[in-house]
Order: structure tokens, then C-alpha cells, then sequence
């Protein structure tokens, strides 16, 4: 996973929800562009909002797919 990756999952129009699957098992959904922060100069780290008043702070090292779903089934984007 690299983080131009990830930033085009964001910027895909229409956006299509996602879930950030982390090596450790966690699954972080990103229902919305807006919950996902990837600062310009960032190479390895980036911020999901996971309710109005908490975050993650994640290594995209720990990123082993993005998970899109649609039409009943689970796309997988590896790295």
C-alpha cells in the first residue's frame, strides 16, 4: 500500500466507501472523504476520523488492504 494509494481512494469520484484493514486485524471504515486526512508532505502516516471528537493516527506500513464493498461482495486493493 502506498500513500498515493490511499489518496486516490479518497479523491475517487464518486467516492465508495472503504475500510482501512490494518495487519493487527483492526478495520477502520472510511464512510466519507472527509474522515480521512493525508497531509501533502506525508509519506507514511495519515488520520481517520472515527466519530466527531476522536482519530487514529495510522503507519501505513500496518495498512495491508483497503476493503471497497459493492454489489454484495468485497473488493480487496493490496499493497
Amino acid at each position: 500500500m502506498t500513500i498515493e494509494q490511499l489518496r486516490e481512494a479518497r479523491q475517487a469520484q464518486p467516492f465508495r466507501p472503504f475500510t482501512v484493514c490494518l495487519a493487527d486485524g483492526r478495520r477502520i471504515p472510511v464512510p466519507h472523504p472527509e474522515f480521512l486526512l493525508a497531509l501533502p508532505g506525508a509519506s507514511r502516516t495519515f488520520v481517520v476520523a472515527t466519530t466527531s471528537e476522536t482519530y487514529k493516527i495510522i503507519d501505513l506500513l500496518l495498512v495491508t488492504s483497503l476493503d471497497f464493498d459493492g454489489d454484495g461482495e468485497t473488493r480487496h486493493r493490496e499493497h
